[in-house]
């Protein structure tokens, strides 16, 4: 699996943190981790909360990344914002039992965390749990198990739901503002990553477009 990871720009401090938790759980379970920043407070590319969930979209559509991992300073903004995408369905996970559960029960496809609400002493311990819930072994099991029929049909339902509520990605992406496509889409490793995994053809060719 492409596990992507966003950090925004209140808490780009914390990326290098994050993504060492995330490697060092992923990478030997299989999965591919790739790094979209931001990668310090310092970066000329800023990602706000609201830019995140128009990235999350972006890779999650195009087939750049099959999961991402992101989050602000309480994680609700951009949850809030991811969800706002068609084909997103984020989870707000705080800790490892949130993890299991979004994972059994919901089995979407990105996490907002919080990093800097309770984010204190041991709290990369925390992050190292949580991704070992959701990345270790298969997900959308249910739980509890005997009702895990009825989730997997409310999952259906769900995302149905969402495909007649929201445009596709491309429409999105000609509709949005976009000088904050631009801005979302600005950092530095953003090109060599994307182009390299995306499967979405005319997604990418527009992003090319708008970027020269």
């Amino acid at each position: 699996m492409k596990i992507a990871l966003i950090t925004e720009n209140s808490q780009a401090a914390k990326n290098a943190i994050i993504h060492e938790a995330l490697t060092d759980v992923a990478e030997p379970l299989g999965h591919q981790v790739f790094n979209y920043g931001m990668y310090s407070a310092e970066d000329v590319a800023s990602l706000t909360y609201v830019m995140n969930g128009l990235l999350t979209g972006i890779l999650l559509n195009s087939g750049a990344a099959d999961f991402v991992v992101t989050g602000c300073g309480t994680g609700m903004g951009s949850m809030l914002a991811c969800n706002a995408m068609p084909g997103v369905f984020c989870g707000l996970v705080i800790d490892p039992t949130d993890a299991f559960l979004f994972g059994q029960i919901n089995d979407g496809n990105a996490i907002s965390m919080p990093y800097a609400k309770g984010f204190g002493w041991a709290a990369e311990l925390n992050l190292r749990d949580v991704y070992g819930k959701l990345f270790d072994g298969e997900r959308g099991l249910g739980y509890p198990r005997e009702r895990a029929e009825i989730m997997r049909t409310n999952r259906g339902i769900l995302k149905d739901l969402k495909a007649a509520s929201c445009q596709d990605m491309l429409t999105v992406l000609k509709t949005v503002d976009q000088d904050l496509l631009k801005a979302a889409i600005a950092g530095e490793r953003f090109a060599e990553y994307f182009y390299a995994n995306a499967s979405d053809q005319e997604m990418a060719a527009y992003l090319k477009g708008i970027t020269g």
